[in-house]
């Protein structure tokens, strides 16, 4: 019995680390998946939304921690009751959206793992059935170290934990894992291999009414401002548009603007900036999913996705 506690203990317990970090390198995609389960079409309790990106925050850490706190078997009666009580709220939350068919992945392993809504409720029934069996035989579970040296162990896992969230929300994610990642080729990837369904299914760009990626994925340099909302930006990101701007053109880059918002946004931000390059049209999830910033830096060679930059970081761009 030892054994097969301590065996559920790691596997749960690496599980929970796993899935904490894939989603705390990337807080602002894992929030924007809350919003999607606070909205009208799941749980319609849109007061949430605006904290989306602090219950993001607060529940991927927390995940992590919980994870190594119970691979530590430090304070495991907390533990035991905080692993059951998450994995019965998610279980019902994957069933619930599978069964209805209201989120299409539910982010459980951000997009590092996509997982349609039914193999998310079975990885949560197999985790759901471990932890019960770890909560009904916890006695089996033995601390690794001292109190004190658990209580460090915590303590440092949880600032690092804030120092990499810190680091991820005012910059770019450590680590890229969608198909917009620098390096991939947008052109390819939204082409079918074989049977399999294209990584890039959203890439569409329109100017009024005309739809016009495949052009702009000819462009031999092309400069890609994106803003999801233009009223939600960053104003400080603009300040550094100028600049960033005349530097791409003198070195042969076509600059254009990304949005989802309307002509008035639009033509109220070029006066803001006093700066005139044309914007086009792109779906709010497509432009968020290019890049987690608002605005952000794209730079394409024929299609390629070359640079990424966030308007932090924006005087990195190189454009030689």
């Amino acid at each position: 019995m030892k054994i097969f506690v301590n065996l559920a203990r790691i596997i749960v317990g690496v599980l929970f680390i796993f899935s904490g970090f894939v989603k705390m390198v990337d807080p602002l995609g894992f929030s924007y998946k809350l919003e999607e389960y606070l909205g009208p079409a799941v749980f319609d309790i849109e007061f949430l939304a605006p904290h989306s990106l602090i219950l993001a925050v607060v529940l991927v850490i927390f995940e992590l921690l919980l994870g190594v706190m119970l691979l530590l078997g430090y304070a495991i009666n907390f533990t035991r009751w905080a692993l059951l009580l998450m994995i019965v709220f998610f279980t019902f939350l994957t069933f619930y959206s599978a069964y209805f068919n209201k989120v299409t992945d539910c982010g459980c392993f951000g997009d590092a793992i996509p997982l349609n809504p039914w193999q998310s409720f079975i990885k949560d029934v197999i985790l759901l059935l471990l932890i019960v069996f770890i909560f009904k035989h916890y006695q089996h579970l033995k601390s690794i170290f001292k109190v004190n040296t658990n209580k460090w162990i915590v303590f440092v896992t949880f600032i690092g934990c804030l120092s990499i969230t810190y680091q991820v929300l005012t910059h770019l994610p450590i680590i890229d894992f969608r198909a917009y990642k620098v390096g991939n080729n947008i052109i390819e990837k939204r082409q079918a291999q074989g049977n399999e369904i294209p990584a890039i299914q959203d890439f569409y760009v329109f100017d009024r009414n005309e739809e016009i990626a495949d052009e702009i994925l000819q462009e031999e340099k092309l400069l890609m401002i994106v803003s999801y909302n233009l009223d939600l930006s960053e104003a400080s990101g603009w300040k550094k548009i100028k600049e960033i701007t005349e530097k791409a053109e003198k070195n042969g880059f076509k600059v254009i603007g990304i949005t989802s918002s309307g002509d008035k946004t639009i033509a109220k931000k070029l006066e803001e900036i006093n700066i005139e390059f044309p914007f086009y049209a792109m779906d709010e999830t497509a432009s968020k999913t290019i890049i987690r910033a608002n605005p952000g830096f794209v730079t394409l060679e024929n299609g390629i996705v070359t640079q990424k930059a966030h308007w932090r970081d924006a005087e990195k761009l190189k454009f030689d």
